[in-house]
């Protein structure tokens, strides 16, 4: 049999089935896609266009970031140590309002199309302005994405009001629905900063058009307090009253929860984003997902934006949440290696309702692939490999990425990106950014 690539690894971890690690195999990729998974010593059958051995490696499938603004990387370190709204209305809103274009939007996105495939991400999950320079970007890069169609009440320089940002969205829609690589979610960005008409529209639509709901709910504690003072409801009793609690619902952050709530929001369906290192940053709180698994709610992995973290390390963002998880559940058998290697994978594909796709390596999925190096000081020795994926591997040790069968990352360098480039156009931007108010 004719194929594309072979890759031969020391392990392969297909996600599905549970638990798996394969000694010694072969992924055989065609046309974009996985064709099979067999022993190196079966690998004979085919007969590659390309054959690539890496006997110190382990492949996996890529990492899904299932929540970021990926152009707030121009904003990395611009403002630190602050809580949520101080961040937010005096320091990130300013600079949105002041620099926030076309332009920033493509030249933000490829700095992190960057930095995530350097780091195993393959696919990332978006909310931000000007969604169509996103998808500029991500076809530059070759990543997968889903697009968010940002709602807000603010005007900006993207749009004046709901309708405005709706029809927007929904010509973006049109144009990628048949995308290779890009798909779209209605990206509503709080329930504190879009009112009840444009909500109740979104869920129409997003079944209408059969797209997911990526929103910020019940981020802290303030934002909790605050809709209680504003109109006597917790967010997300009042999302549940517009129609929004379905299992297109994509909750992200999700710190302020009650055992009632937990247990009605996986009656929905609804999906979780945790984002753990941006909660600890802002001191927003602690997401209860040990209890939101036991509940049965799939429960994904995002890095949220630079500017909040500030890194789009999944490696290191798994890491987190394993520990953070067994000390908020004050549980050492919480939140599990092979649990957060799925919540950083197959979990986020099904949040974005992409798992027939992605999220694990099996026949007739997308060959959305990463190679680890797993031999050195900081790896070994290595008696467990997917408590050695989580624990003690940095994304520094990804050497290899494909996306859709494309080799976007070779032995750390970027194929489809050029670096000197994208660092010049940052420190244009740092030195914009840097430039005081007249």
């Amino acid at each position: 049999m004719e194929i594309d690539t072979l890759i031969k690894a020391r392990w392969i971890v297909p996600i599905e089935p549970a638990g798996t690690v394969l000694h010694e195999h072969a992924l055989a990729i065609q046309d974009g896609h996985i064709v099979a998974i067999c022993p190196q010593q079966q690998a004979d059958q085919f007969q590659p266009a390309q054959s690539i051995h890496l006997p110190q490696h382990l492949l996996m499938p890529g990492l899904v970031n299932a929540h970021n603004h990926v152009a707030m990387t121009l904003m990395r370190g611009i403002a630190d140590d602050l809580s949520l709204m101080d961040w937010l209305q005096n320091h990130i809103w300013p600079t949105e309002q002041r620099w926030v274009n076309s332009e920033f939007v493509y030249d933000g996105t490829l700095l992190a199309c960057a930095e995530m495939l350097r780091g195993g991400t393959t696919c990332f999950n978006d909310m931000y302005f000007f969604p169509e320079d996103t998808v500029r970007a991500a076809e530059t890069a070759g990543i997968r994405a889903t697009i968010g169609l940002i709602l807000i009440n603010f005007p900006s320089a993207w749009a004046q009001n709901a309708d405005e940002y709706i029809h927007k969205g929904l010509d973006l829609h049109d144009q990628l629905k048949n995308h290779p690589l890009i798909s779209t979610a209605f990206a509503p960005h709080a329930p504190y900063t879009v009112s009840d008409e444009p909500l109740q529209r979104i869920a129409t639509l997003a079944e209408e058009l059969d797209i997911p709901i990526h929103m910020h709910i019940h981020e802290t504690a303030f934002e909790v307090e605050d809709a209680l003072r504003q109109n006597g409801q917790r967010p997300l009793a009042r999302l549940q009253q517009l129609g929004l609690l379905t299992p297109r619902l994509l909750g992200v952050h999700m710190t302020q929860l009650t055992d009632t709530e937990i247990r009605d929001y996986a009656t929905a369906g609804a999906h979780v984003i945790h984002c753990p290192e941006s909660n600890l940053k802002l001191a927003s709180g602690f997401c209860p997902v040990d209890k939101l698994l036991q509940a049965g709610v799939n429960v994904a992995l995002g890095t949220d934006g630079a500017a909040s973290n500030d890194d789009l390390d999944m490696l290191g963002e798994m890491r987190t949440a394993a520990l953070i998880g067994k000390a908020v559940a004050n549980d050492a058998t919480a939140l599990s290696a092979e649990t957060v290697l799925r919540m950083a994978t197959i979990n986020g594909a099904k949040a974005l309702g992409l798992d027939d796709k992605i999220g694990s390596l099996e026949k007739g999925k997308a060959a959305d692939v990463i190679a680890i190096n797993m031999q050195g000081i900081e790896t070994e020795p290595l008696y467990n490999p997917l408590s050695q994926l989580v624990y003690a591997t940095g994304r520094e040790r990804v050497t290899d990425v494909w996306v859709a069968g494309q080799h976007l990352l070779k032995e750390r360098q970027l194929t489809t990106l050029d670096e000197k480039q994208i660092l010049s156009k940052t420190r244009q931007w740092q030195d914009k950014l840097n430039t005081p108010i007249a």
